[in-house]
C-alpha cells in the first residue's frame, strides 16, 4: 500500500513552523507497513491545494492532509475541500455537542466562529477530534481515500493514531507486509553493518534490513514481505532474535520506544530515583526526562551548573579539582554526580560537563569532548566521548549518551 502526505500553511514554507506532523503520520504509517511514497508543503491557497490533489501518483491509496482546518479566514482547506469533492456543507450535531463540552469546562460559551467548525462538507466523513474543535474528515474518491486533519501537532496526532489508522487497520488491511525496528545507541551504521554483515549477506528474499542513523541513535527496521502476514511475521521475528544476540545491550528498545522511556520504566520497575547536573547540555537531560508521562515519579530534578562557582556552590565541586583538572574533566564529572546524589537523595545522579562549541576548543580538550558521570548504589563511573564540533548534535549525543550509561548502570540491579 502506498501513502502521500500533503502538508499545508505558508507557515511551513518560510520556515516559521516545522512540519512535524508529516513526520508522525509517516512514523505510523511505516508502523503498519504502508509506504509513504512522497510528502509535499504547499501554500495556504486553494490552488495550491487543488494542484496538490491532481499530482497525486496512481497508486496512491491514501493521502493525508494536514493544516488549515481552523476557525479562522486563513484557514480555508475546508472549503478547498468541499469544491474538491463536491456537496454542500451540513452541520453535525454532535461535532457542535463536543465543541460546547469543550468550552463549557473552561467556562465559557462557543462563539459563532467556533460553531462553524461544525460544518463539513456532506461528502466526507467527520472524525471527532476529542482534543479540539476541528474535526477531521475522510473523504473517498474511486479507491482512494483522503483524510484532512488540522494542523495543531497534538490534535493531528490524537487523529491519526486513535481514529484514522485503526480504521485503515480494520477496514483496509490485507497487506503482507511487517515490520519491527530495534533502536541502538553508542555505535555508528558503519559499525553496526560489519557486526551484521555475514548475517545480512545470507538474508532471504523475502526479508530486507535498513539502517536509518539520527544524531546519537541508528534504527535497524527489518521488514518481511512473504506469502502470508503470518510468514512474513515470523521471518521477521526470527531475525530481530538473532539481531538481538549480535548486538547485546547495544539495543535499547524498539520500533517507536526512547531513550528517556525506557530509563523512566527501569527506574519505576525498581521504585528509584534520578538527579541530574548538566554543565554542557544545558538542561536538555531533563528535558526529556519530563517530557515522558508519569516523571514525576522517579525523577527529582535538576541542577544546570554551567559556572565553575554554581558547581562548587550547588554540587559541592571543590576548587582545588577545577584548578587542577578543569571544568571538563573525569574528576569534576566525579564530583557533580556524586555531590548532587548526595545533597538530593537520589538513588543515582546523572553528570555531564564537556564542550559543546564551536569554540573553547584548545589541543588537549578538543571541541566535541565531553565526559559524562553516573553516580549509582554500585559506585561511581566517568567516562569521556568526542562528538565533533556542530553544536546541536554535540548536545544531542551527549544526553542520549549520558541516558544510554544510566540505562546500563540501571539494569545492572535486579527487581
Amino acid at each position: 500500500m502506498q501513502a502521500e502526505i500533503i502538508a499545508i500553511g505558508d507557515e511551513l514554507l518560510i520556515g516559521q513552523t516545522i512540519d512535524t506532523n508529516s513526520a508522525f503520520i509517516a512514523a505510523q504509517l511505516n508502523l503498519q507497513g504502508i509506504k509513504v511514497w512522497q510528502k509535499k508543503v504547499v501554500a495556504d491557497t486553494a490552488d495550491a491545494i487543488r494542484s496538490a490533489l491532481d499530482e497525486v501518483h496512481a497508486d496512491t491509496r491514501y493521502v493525508f492532509m494536514t493544516g488549515g482546518l481552523g476557525p479562522t479566514k486563513d484557514d480555508i482547506t475546508k472549503k478547498t475541500l468541499l469544491d474538491y469533492f463536491g456537496g454542500e456543507m451540513v452541520f453535525k450535531d454532535e461535532v457542535f455537542e463536543h465543541i460546547r463540552k469543550l468550552f463549557q469546562g473552561f467556562n465559557r460559551e462557543p462563539k459563532e466562529v467556533h460553531r462553524q467548525q461544525a460544518f463539513v462538507p456532506s461528502s466526507c466523513e467527520a472524525i471527532l477530534n476529542e482534543t479540539g474543535t476541528a474535526p477531521g474528515m475522510r473523504f473517498e474518491k474511486g479507491d482512494r481515500y483522503y483524510f484532512s486533519t488540522p494542523g495543531v501537532p497534538y490534535e493531528t496526532e490524537h487523529l491519526v493514531a486513535d481514529k484514522i489508522v485503526p480504521w485503515i487497520v480494520n477496514t483496509q488491511m490485507e497487506g503482507k507486509l511487517y515490520h519491527k525496528t530495534l533502536i541502538t545507541q553508542g555505535i555508528g551504521e558503519s559499525d553496526l553493518a560489519e557486526m551484521l554483515t555475514e548475517w545480512e549477506d545470507e538474508l532471504p528474499a523475502e526479508l530486507k534490513l535498513a539502517y536509518l542513523p539520527s544524531p546519537g541513535l541508528v534504527r535497524l527496521r527489518l521488514t518481511g514481505q512473504a506469502e502470508t502476514k503470518e510468514k512474513s511475521k515470523a521471518l521477521v521475528e526470527e531475525g530481530i532474535a538473532i539481531m538481538r544476540s549480535k548486538l547485546g545491550d547495544l539495543i535499547f528498545g524498539e520500533d517507536v520506544s526512547s531513550l528517556e522511556e525506557i530509563v523512566g520504566k527501569s527506574l519505576q520497575a525498581r521504585k528509584m530515583t534520578l538527579a541530574t547536573a548538566e554543565s554542557c547540555t544545558g538542561g536538555y537531560i531533563g528535558h526529556l526526562i519530563t517530557s515522558i508521562p508519569g516523571s514525576s515519579e522517579y525523577y527529582l530534578g535538576g541542577v544546570v551548573s554551567y559556572s565553575n562557582a554554581l558547581k562548587m556552590d550547588m554540587l559541592g565541586v571543590k576548587a582545588e579539582s577545577l584548578e587542577a583538572y578543569g571544568a571538563v574533566s573525569e574528576q569534576v564529572a566525579l564530583e557533580m554526580a556524586e555531590g548532587l546524589r548526595k545533597r538530593t537523595g537520589a538513588d543515582f545522579a546523572l553528570a555531564t560537563t564537556g564542550i559543546a562549541g564551536p569554540g573553547g576548543g584548545t589541543a588537549e580538550k578538543p571541541v566535541g569532548l565531553v565526559w559524562i558521570a553516573v553516580a549509582g548504589p554500585q559506585g561511581s563511573r566517568a567516562r569521556s566521548y568526542h562528538f565533533g564540533n556542530h553544536r546541536q548534535r554535540n548536545i544531542r549525543r551527549s544526553a542520549l549518551m549520558a541516558l544510554d550509561r544510566l540505562r546500563k548502570e540501571v539494569q545492572k540491579i535486579e527487581i
